[in-house]
């Protein structure tokens, strides 16, 4: 055993400490700081600062590690000279004041609604727990919050009010009738939170995601050709020579094992995903599958590997009561702006490049996403664009066409290993296509089970699983469910007052036994083979793609849909009738929620975002 390291305190008390490094932790011993909750020490051979938290010990700017597990902060070095207490300083000079303004404001606006009168219907609700945090930490670390809100609406009703960090609240409509009229609202009756557009301007820029009103309209209906069924038709040769690509690969290691290898699917279905939307939408291809370094494909991988340091922690739960802490420089925030760096100076090569080779030919049949936002870019008309929107807009098609479809096929795979009689059962159903492909006809109507699995993975995880806005106006939101008020009263409808945050629960309204029956929460294709969610009449009241809100609905409906959806398909099409798949420790192998730009799968006790599966060729 290592001897006890002495740290030099920073800020508070004590005079020293002394800090035993062992094999599985760090533990203050013999002295006064086991019963303080923080404090700040210099590290003596280092010069680091670290804050120590219930004994433990995290550095602010080096990746030291005297333990596996503990935390890190990492910060840059030449950010502040290594002698100085940089997060003690953040803290007490940005952090806390701004907290500090923050609650002074938010508690001057509850004044004033409590003098002028707040119109909003009171509502019953979870007690809060936390001060600073609310119920955001509790929804944010529970595995399913969908069934956390399930629980909430069992004893309060479709509508509660769930708190939040300093008295700030939002309310949760868990109503058929009450979703279809949120959504229809959207971009002018409902809009993004000032947390939202933050985040999504950081990351990438101010294009589609990020407008609401007219803005978003023009935008939509400027990119809209790129996605109808007639430019998809002709994309669905790029996702099957993409999985193609990858059986080939996939191939070659087989063929130098025993004709079995475990394999992380989650990093290849990342890799296809991004060469296919590099491909069809921009004509570029980024050869992830091939393992060429590139500054995107290594900036998305980063993010499999997550940032659980305290401060990013703590920013991500205070972000929806503090915006502003969204440009703090956490590990995380500065991931962020490093991708958007990276995918603007791609999309300004790709932009150029399109251009030289558009230069003297006419944009007015033009229907692929690079040549729409070329004309966009040129067009004296209203559905023209600035060059900022249309940076924004290739980000945005960038990564949710990588990330959303990853995670879907990923998922994919863990529930058709959950469950080998479905595999074996969809196996059976594309066995007739043998040295061919399905069309894109076949795979929109002509295949009912595929469609029935991929519709089950799309209900049970949607990689969104909520939507969150703030009432531009006062409003009067309908319900098919009755209210129960907090003042007793049995109301058909909820008083919205302009400022009031809703928060539509896409999983709950996916996975709820109220709508979905007493096997909502199981993987069961079969419950779309008679329709729409025959099988489910309560489901039937919802509305969106399907009767699952995955999607979203509305004016904000997924406008690569159709495009996720023929990726979807193809490329499990092309691994099913090749491969079976198998989890390391069989079906029951425990799958945890992996923290990434949207929440991953993971096999429990890996590092990262992997999901490695036994994987042979089908006989």
């Amino acid at each position: 055993m290592q001897s006890p390291i002495t740290w030099t305190p920073l800020h508070g008390p004590f005079a020293s400490a002394d800090l035993a490094p062992t094999s599985s932790h760090n533990r203050f011993r013999n002295s006064p700081v086991n019963h303080i909750h923080s404090a700040w020490f210099c590290h003596p051979a280092t010069q680091h600062s670290h804050i120590v938290i219930d004994t433990l010990a995290y550095c602010a700017f080096c990746r030291r590690k005297d333990a596996p597990d503990v935390r890190t902060i990492d910060m840059p070095a030449n950010s502040i000279q290594h002698t100085s207490p940089i997060i003690p300083r953040l803290y007490s000079d940005v952090v806390f004041p701004l907290i500090l303004l923050w609650a002074t404001i938010f508690g001057l606006g509850k004044l004033w609604k409590k003098i002028y009168g707040d119109k909003t219907t009171p509502l019953k609700g979870p007690p809060n727990t936390s001060l600073l945090f609310g119920l955001y930490r509790h929804l944010n670390e529970a595995d399913d919050p969908g069934a956390i809100y399930e629980a909430w609406a069992a004893q309060y009703g479709p509508a509660f009010r769930v708190p939040g960090g300093f008295g700030s609240s939002r309310i949760v409509i868990c109503d058929p009738k009450a979703n279809a009229h949120f959504y229809s609202k959207e971009t002018f009756g409902y809009i993004q939170t000032k947390l939202s557009r933050v985040f999504i301007e950081n990351l990438f820029g101010r294009g589609l995601l990020w407008a609401e009103g007219e803005s978003h309209r023009r935008q939509r209906k400027a990119l809209s050709p790129a996605f109808s069924n007639a430019a998809i038709r002709k994309l669905t040769p790029v996702f099957y020579d993409a999985a193609y690509k990858m059986k080939a690969i996939w191939d070659t290691t087989l063929d130098a094992g025993s004709g079995e290898a475990f394999i992380d699917v989650q990093i290849w279905m990342n890799h296809i995903s991004l060469d296919s939307v590099g491909i069809a939408g921009f004509g570029h291809d980024f050869h992830a599958l091939e393992g060429k370094d590139s500054a995107v494909v290594e900036v998305f991988n980063s993010f499999g590997s997550g940032d659980t340091s305290f401060l990013s922690h703590f920013v991500f739960l205070m972000g929806p009561v503090l915006p502003v802490l969204q440009n703090l420089p956490t590990k995380q925030n500065r991931m962020f702006k490093r991708l958007r760096t990276t995918m603007g100076g791609i999309a300004d090569e790709l932009l150029a490049r399109n251009r030289r080779e558009k230069e003297g030919k006419a944009l007015m049949e033009e229907k692929s996403i690079i040549g729409l936002l070329i004309k966009a870019e040129t067009t004296s008309s209203s559905l023209g664009m600035s060059q900022e929107e249309i940076l924004a807009q290739q980000n945005v098609l960038l990564l949710a066409g990588y990330e959303t479809t990853s995670i879907s096929l990923t998922w994919a795979l863990i529930e058709l290993c959950r469950k080998p009689e479905k595999q074996q059962k969809l196996r059976e159903e594309l066995s007739r296509f043998v040295g061919t492909d399905p069309t894109f006809d076949q795979l929109s109507t002509g295949l009912p089970y595929l469609e029935s699995v991929v519709q089950e993975v799309l209900r049970l995880h949607p990689p969104v699983t909520e939507t969150t806005r703030i009432a531009a106006e006062d409003d009067v939101m309908p319900f098919s469910l009755p209210i129960n008020t907090a003042t007793g009263e049995v109301l058909s409808s909820l008083v919205i007052s302009k400022g009031t945050i809703i928060t539509s629960p896409i999983r709950y309204m996916n996975r709820s036994e109220v709508f979905w029956g007493p096997n909502a929460k199981e993987f069961e294709p079969e419950r779309w083979l008679d329709g729409d969610g025959d099988a489910c009449p309560g489901a039937k009241e919802i509305q969106g793609h399907r009767h699952i809100l995955t999607f979203s609905d509305g004016p904000r409906t997924c406008l690569g849909k159709s495009f996720a959806l023929s990726e979807f398909k193809s490329v499990l099409s092309v691994l099913i009738r090749n491969y079976t798949f198998e989890l390391p420790n069989g079906p029951d192998t425990k799958i945890d929620k992996h923290p990434s730009i949207l929440p991953r799968p993971k096999v429990a006790g890996e590092v990262g975002a992997k999901v490695p599966m036994k994987v042979r060729r089908v006989e």
